[in-house]
């Protein structure tokens, strides 16, 4: 029963939060069609961060939030800063609320796709590049794009070959 409980159910949750939305899980790299811009209306975007108990860097959005119109490409910025003496690798997991916005939020760019690898004492920027689709319902003016940051430093030692 544990096994089960550890190895079977997670990517049951993934698969049934890909098909079903739930979760305010965002899915991998977007590629955007031509739709066009809607400039008669504006939709805010707010950026917020916390990091796993266990994950000491320091993680945060360059701005907290931005304005777009539906359809607009938008690229903004994290900073990150491995603020330890060993070299580190972190993965971000983004949650969108509310949920029912999750399906409208599309990253066509996204640090979250890959793991982070930083030296000791490094920092980066960590780019993000998003589209807000024309059809997110009217309804919803705000969205709240949340990321997770973890250590996974012990499941990624060939990223951190890469430092090297």
């Amino acid at each position: 029963m544990f096994l089960f409980a550890v190895f079977v159910l997670p990517p049951l949750y993934d698969v049934f939060c890909e098909v079903t939305g739930l979760g305010g899980k965002t899915g991998g790299p977007y590629v955007a069609e031509q739709a066009g811009v809607d400039e008669t209306r504006k939709v805010r975007v707010q950026f917020l961060v916390t990091n796993n108990a266990e994950m000491p860097w320091a993680f945060a959005p360059t701005i907290h939030q931005v304005e777009v119109h539906p359809g607009q490409p938008t690229e903004i910025r994290y900073y990150a800063k491995n603020a330890t003496d060993r070299d580190m690798v972190a993965q971000a997991i983004p949650s969108v609320s509310p949920l029912n916005a999750a399906e409208y939020f599309h990253k066509t760019e996204c640090f979250c796709f890959n793991q982070q690898p930083l030296k000791a004492g490094a920092e980066a920027e960590l780019p993000l590049v998003f589209i807000v689709d024309r059809d997110l319902p009217g309804a919803v003016n705000t969205i709240t794009l949340s990321y997770t940051l973890f250590d996974i430093t012990e499941r990624a030692e060939d990223s951190l070959a890469v430092l090297d």
